[in-house]
């Protein structure tokens, strides 16, 4: 039985009163521990205004000037970002900026294929063959030591704008910026790169005293952002809502809004589900299977032709895409039967021939269906590279630290990490990763309640949705709202093609559509009234101000 949270007490009757929004969302508010009218306002209504000031960023002033020297000078600048969202999206803005602020720039990626992650002796290779006398990494860079030494004895600078782990050792670059080093005085620690690449770009406009609005890159900001799970709250949660009222077909970037176009995230204001389900995984398909290039390319596409042309591409790859993982994923549920498997802690898996474009996928399905931290090992002969995902609360990084012993090697942060593994060290990195994660304890993340409210009877549903809309952007560290009804006349009830359900229900007079995916088993027997669980959505198939329930859950009432 569905164990729900009691109704709204006195307390969520003063708040929404104090708010002027309901008590349904009101009860929302006091479930995520907002509890005082200011608080919530903020959160309500994040502002770019209430941003961090950059100050005390480590290093920033030190990149800044030198940006700012070579955009003067028109020396020749090379970025160079990691293949996913993040490290795309983050080359893509700095390329952009410092372009348009007249400098030389030449952008290079990370290739899965030719050297991996992050800055590789193949990268380092490439990059000093563009003749740049200074490097700029984006989302990469933080453990790359050796390859920025040898950067640094060829003659040219580096900046490395990167949030990943931070290690002891200091490194031979000009400028570090990561919020995580220990001496770095920036108050908040959640920036993605492409975030630390837009306060980046914002002060060497500054330093070369040009009127340039950076609100027209939030955009970048938005899909990196949520593309690399950083948490949406603080400076993120302000910068995101901006960047996402700017991910519609009105955007002004041809790159983004023929995403957004092939996406199907027409209609209206993106949300945080559809960046994260729809257009930063378009973002990191050409790199999963072939070169990022191609997403490069799109970002920073001038004309709505040429932004077709590449999108319509892109999609072809994420097609492709699609079709590998499905049949890994099945590959990993099938050896997830061995019983021995099933009852450790942890999740390590690998197999011969599997991709490693989609391993990362993989591991966060797997994680996130069993919440235990999980490996997915993509072999290639005598050694493999893989994906590390976890729970939420549960540093993967730190697991991977006390397994260091059976790695070749390892970068990351604590929600997701990638490693490097030789093929018959599969069954010691299995029982090394175990046994830290028992160690560790990994935390139950299953809600108190399986709902944040119940829908309270005077709210209506329409006039809820409004208010739970504020809530966006929604996902790490900002789950979407989940309203519990307790008790629906059910209209409808059917099982569509594909094991879907689909309920027709009566709340409170209101006619409300359900969908509840791969719950298309409960149509038979949810009876006359049904306690419903979900989010509440607009239903742009009906139109008309209609609403629908993404159910979670359903039970009979």
């Amino acid at each position: 039985m569905l164990n729900l949270p009691p109704p709204a007490g006195d307390e969520a009757t003063t708040l929404a009163r104090d708010l002027g929004v309901t008590v349904t969302a009101a009860t929302v508010l006091l479930a995520r521990g907002l509890r005082e009218p200011a608080e919530s306002t903020r959160f309500l209504d994040p502002r770019l205004a209430h941003l961090t000031p950059p100050d005390g960023m480590k290093d920033r002033s030190e990149a800044v000037a030198r940006l700012a020297r070579a955009a003067r000078s028109g020396e020749r600048v090379c970025v160079f970002g990691d293949y996913d969202a993040d490290g795309v999206t983050a080359a893509a803005l700095l390329t952009d900026v410092m372009r348009t602020l007249g400098a030389e720039v030449v952008t290079r990626l990370a290739d899965r294929f030719d050297g991996g992650y992050g800055l590789s002796d193949p990268a380092v290779t490439r990059v000093l063959a563009t003749g740049a006398t200074l490097l700029v990494t984006c989302d990469c860079g933080s453990s790359d030591h050796e390859r920025l030494e040898r950067v640094r004895r060829a003659g040219l600078d580096a900046v490395v704008i990167d949030h990943h782990r931070v290690p002891d050792e200091p490194l031979p670059v000009l400028a570090f910026l990561n919020p995580h080093r220990p001496e770095c005085g920036f108050a908040y620690k959640g920036l993605a790169s492409v975030g630390l690449a837009l306060s980046v770009g914002a002060g060497v406009r500054a330093e070369l005293g040009v009127q340039l609005d950076m609100r027209r890159w939030l955009d970048l900001v938005a899909i990196g952002t949520i593309g690399d799970v950083a948490p949406l709250d603080g400076d993120n949660r302000a910068l995101v809502r901006a960047g996402l009222s700017l991910l519609t077909t009105r955007g002004a970037r041809p790159g983004t809004r023929a995403l957004a176009e092939i996406a199907g995230c027409t209609t209206g204001t993106p949300t945080g589900e559809d960046v994260s389900f729809r257009l930063a995984p378009r973002i990191n398909a050409p790199g999963r299977l072939e070169k990022p290039d191609l997403a490069l390319a799109l970002l920073l596409a001038t004309s709505d032709a040429e932004a077709r042309d590449l999108a319509s591409r892109v999609e072809d790859l994420c097609t492709r895409r699609k079709e590998v993982e499905r049949a890994v994923t099945a590959e990993a549920l099938a050896m997830l039967e061995d019983p021995a498997l099933a009852a450790l802690p942890a999740i390590v898996l690998a197999k011969q021939g599997w991709h490693p474009g989609v391993v990362g996928i993989v591991a966060g399905r797997l994680a996130s269906r069993f919440r235990k931290p999980t490996i997915v090992v993509a072999l290639d002969g005598a050694r493999g590279r893989g994906s590390v995902r976890g729970p939420a609360g549960f540093s993967v990084y730190d697991a991977l630290a006390s397994s260091r012993e059976a790695l070749i090697g390892f970068g990351g942060h604590h929600a997701a990490a990638g490693i490097e593994v030789e093929t018959g060290k599969i069954e010691s990195l299995r029982e090394q990763f175990a046994s830290a994660c028992a160690a560790a304890g990994v935390p139950d993340t299953r809600p108190r309640w399986d709902a944040d409210a119940r829908l309270e009877p005077q709210d209506a549903p329409a006039s809820v949705l409004g208010d739970l809309e504020r809530f966006e952007p929604c996902g790490q560290a900002n789950p979407a709202p989940r309203v519990a009804v307790e008790r629906a006349r059910v209209l409808s009830a059917k099982e569509l093609r594909g094991g879907h359900l689909k309920l027709w229900v009566d709340v409170a007079g209101v006619r409300m559509s359900c969908f509840g995916a791969e719950m298309g088993g409960l149509a038979a027997g949810i009876g006359d009234h049904a306690r419903l669980v979900g989010a509440l959505r607009k239903d742009t198939w009906t139109g008309g101000g209609a609403i629908e329930m993404r159910l979670v859950a359903a039970e009979p009432a």
